[in-house]
This record gives C-alpha cells, structure tokens and sequence, in this order.
C-alpha cells in the first residue's frame, strides 16, 4: 500500500468509533442523494468508499431485494463499525482499494461515493477504475451532505481553486476517467455531482 492510501487509511481508523455520532442528522441527505441517481429495482449498485455504510440502507431500498449492493472500503475499522451498526443487512462489505477493485468488468449500473473524491490518492486512475466495473451509460453519484464553501469553513480553511470537487476541475478530470458529468450541485445544504459511463 501506497503512503497517501496508507494516511488515508490511519485518519479514519482514528475516527471509525464516533464517525457516526459526529454527524447524525445527515441519513436524509444520503436517501436523497441516492434518490438522486435513479436506481432501479434490481440494479447493482457499489457504495465507493462506503466508511460506515451510511448509504447501504437507501441504496438497498432503491434497488430492492433483487438487486445487489456491495459496499467496499480500504479501512478495517470502518467496516467492523458499519457491522456494529447492522448496515451488513443492506450489502456485502468488501476491504479494498476503489483503484484496485477485485471485481469484474461492467458489473454495477452505479456507484455512489460520499466524501470519496478528497481522499483518492490518484484521483484520474481510481475514477478510471470505478469506470472500469460499470457498464456504459450507467452512473456515478459524489456526494457529500454538505457543500464545498461549508465544508471548508468546517475545517477551517478557505474555499480554494484547487479543490478537485470545483466543476471546473471535476469536470475534466471525470471526462478523463471514463466519464460524463450530467449534472452538478453545489449548495450549503448538499454537493452532488452525476456522471454517466462514457460508452
């Protein structure tokens, strides 16, 4: 493993324990998010970067029963908290790595990743990779409960240029990944940015 997958990977195993307590209003923005992608009974869908799995349960309503929803994470702990909560029920969790997935080409109709765009290590080939294990024309979902100018004052910093979630910098870099940004939102209240997989 990498050095920056290997800090990503320390910063939220210090955190997994109390992830969930930190931001507990947030479930209706992730069921709207989900919403948002247009998931249909029977579809496979993978949670990028799933952390505790917050998105499981919306992402299995969406898709029902019959449908398949596997959530995949490079850190331990956030797996071991997302079982502690019972998101298990939703999906298969899976330990590893968004750019080295051990899953066969074109298998999901979509991918939601909440908070996942900040902390790819190689930004260009992990959205390649995600690509690769969706079908053309399915979908991409980037999502965070909060928008950029928000999350920045959170952490105490000011909005940049730089920030790879801008739609200026997205945009090419989805484009270059295997991607086509449809549509993108940018508010206090949410950021959600849809992609289709380029054919």
């Amino acid at each position: 493993m990498d050095s920056d997958r290997r800090d990503v990977q320390e910063f939220f195993a210090a955190r997994a324990a109390d992830w969930d307590a930190r931001f507990p209003d947030d479930g209706p923005a992730y069921a709207a998010a989900v919403t948002g992608i247009g998931l249909r009974p029977g579809d496979a869908v993978l949670d990028a970067g799933c952390g505790t799995g917050r998105a499981l349960p919306a992402l299995r309503d969406a898709v029902g029963p019959g449908g398949t929803v596997v959530g995949v994470d490079l850190t331990p702990a956030m797996l071991e908290a997302a079982v502690r909560a019972g998101r298990d029920d939703s999906g298969a969790l899976l330990l590893g790595d968004v750019g080295r997935l051990p899953l066969r080409d074109g298998v999901f109709d979509a991918v939601f990743g909440a908070g996942l765009v900040s902390h790819l290590s190689r930004p260009a080939e992990d959205l390649r990779e995600l690509a690769r294990v969706v079908r053309p024309g399915g979908r991409l979902a980037l999502f965070h409960p909060v928008g950029r100018a928000v999350l920045a004052a959170r952490h105490g910093r000011p909005l940049t240029g730089d920030d790879l979630r801008a739609e200026a910098n997205l945009r090419p870099l989805l484009s270059g990944s295997g991607w086509r940004l449809v549509s993108y939102v940018d508010e206090d209240s949410r950021f959600l940015a849809l992609a289709e997989r380029a054919a």
